[in-house]
């Protein structure tokens, strides 16, 4: 019987009542181990060896993982400090027991995330309380961590998935091939084997000289097992702004765009919200230290604003008839909302003057600092829109969302009435998830208040909107934690198999 050289090496190598991994045929014949699979594969399929497959699974600590088992896990660090700060007793100022914790950068948001999730307290308007009968001693995970850390195997599955889905473990699985000699192979080996040189490739060098006509070329084994592939590809979110642009684009809206670090100015005073407003306390945005200010503004604009605060606008507006400081309407930072967007382009500052009718959106990231949880994060994308027309009422508005979400399959749709300093009538939107079938708010509206309109010098009514994105993700693929999808502890394998479906 003739068989290529490789095949008989592993012949030769193998034993029939002692199975031999490829990885130790390989060391014994000195041929590379994807070369001993093909060979022993081959074998298999001639029955002269039995190959077995087992499969292993290894886990190891990343190198967040190791940082996270010698000096705690942050929001095991972020509970203690609050115990030390008296937070079991009175909730305690965020910001002081980060601080204490020693924590920062990313370890911040990862800490407050699993604070809560964890039941290791609550956290509400910037201050933090923790439960004097939680015990970090039991932290499953933190167990986890200093179990792996020691070398020892990990039993429990649930925590383990966990870990792996905060990138402190990396858990991969490998199959083990074992080749064993059978009864015809044996029989094969004593009448006696003819090893042959085989081919594996067609080279120049074989069609120059015409050898190629004599040798024997390797089967292809197309059923061998291959890497997994994981092309790139846009982002979920990407793909649903993208789609969100053409539809508003459709519907006959242009784009508009903006600084993401503004002044205040534009960010609130224009929008009339109070300077005292509690969203505009240093707990509920971003500020900017360096530079702290902006450098010019438009002083006509800047002084119809702050008469509109002082004095309303209309007849039948009032104002605040609270301060108003220049200073603070200066102060820099990172919008909370792009409506600021539509402040600059109403007051003519972004754009040619805008007339009626106008229709304008944006698909942009805004920053606040609020509490993180299933449906909020420190950093959004707001679909921003308006319309500038005369005699529009809150059925146009309806209207409007009805076309736009028909556009994605969603048709129902439900509005709240609210609050808002910057238009009246307000409402909310929701949504019904289509997986928990719960309702969930997916935008703020309503048609801007004269005290918003007059001192922007537009003439002619304004409907306008925020919606988020994500939460019209969430409706369109089902996903149900915002921080599935981007963040610190996004889903990795829900990016690379989602599919957007509109």
């Amino acid at each position: 019987m003739q068989l290529p050289t490789q095949q008989v090496a592993v012949l030769d190598a193998a034993s029939t009542d002692d199975p031999q991994r490829i990885e130790a045929l390989a060391a014994d014949t000195d041929y590379p181990p994807e070369t001993i699979a093909g060979a022993a594969l081959a074998l298999e399929a001639e029955g002269l060896v039995a190959v077995t497959e087992t499969t292993t699974t290894t886990v190891s600590l990343t190198d967040e993982g190791h940082a996270y088992a010698t000096d705690g896990l942050p929001e095991v660090r972020l509970y203690r400090a609050a115990l030390d700060a008296g937070a079991d007793d009175t909730p305690v100022e965020m910001g002081h027991v980060i601080g204490a914790a020693g924590l920062d950068g990313a370890q911040v948001d990862i800490a407050l995330s699993n604070y809560a999730r964890k039941g290791y307290g609550t956290i509400d308007s910037g201050a933090l309380a923790a439960d004097p009968d939680a015990n970090p001693d039991d932290d499953p995970e933190a167990n986890a961590l200093a179990t792996l850390a020691a070398g020892d195997t990990l039993a429990d599955d649930a925590v383990l998935d966990q870990l792996a889905s905060r990138d402190l473990v990396t858990v991969s699985e490998r199959t083990v091939r074992s080749v064993t000699l059978t009864e015809a192979g044996v029989t094969e080996l004593m009448a006696g084997v003819e090893a042959t040189d085989e081919v594996g490739a067609l080279t120049p060098e074989l069609l120059a000289s015409g050898e190629w006509a004599d040798v024997e070329f390797a089967d292809y084994n197309v059923a061998a097992d291959a890497a997994a592939h994981t092309p790139g590809k846009p982002h979920v979110l990407r793909q649903a702004a993208e789609r969100v642009t053409d539809v508003l684009v459709g519907m006959g809206f242009q784009e508009m765009d903006g600084p993401h670090v503004d002044a205040d100015f534009y960010i609130n005073d224009c929008l009339f919200m109070p300077q005292d407003h509690p969203a505009r306390n240093h707990w509920d945005r971003f500020a900017l230290s360096n530079p702290a200010r902006i450098d010019e503004l438009p002083d006509a604009l800047v002084e119809r604003v702050e008469r509109a605060h002082r004095e309303g606008a209309g007849d039948d507006g009032d104002g605040y008839h609270s301060p108003w400081d220049e200073d603070f309407a200066r102060a820099l930072a990172l919008r909370g909302h792009t409506t600021s967007l539509t402040a600059r382009h109403l007051a003519g500052l972004a754009d040619a003057d805008v007339e009626a009718p106008a229709r304008y959106f944006s698909v942009e990231k805004a920053y606040r600092n609020d509490t993180l949880d299933a449906t909020h994060l420190l950093e959004f994308f707001q679909i921003e829109g308006w319309v500038l027309a005369d005699d529009l009422s809150v059925r146009d508005l309806m209207g409007t969302f009805r076309e736009f979400y028909s556009q994605f399959g969603i048709h129902d749709l439900q509005f709240k009435p609210t609050y808002n300093p910057y238009t009246e009538p307000s409402f909310e939107l929701f949504g019904r998830h289509p997986e928990t079938g719960e309702l969930i708010e997916i935008g703020n509206s309503g048609i801007f208040r004269p005290e918003m309109l007059d001192p922007l010098d537009v003439d002619g009514d304004v409907m306008a909107w925020g919606l988020a994105l994500e939460r019209l993700l969430m409706l369109m693929t089902g996903f149900e934690d915002i921080r599935d999808v981007h963040g610190t502890l996004c889903d990795v394998g829900f990016l690379r198999n989602a599919e957007v479906v509109y």
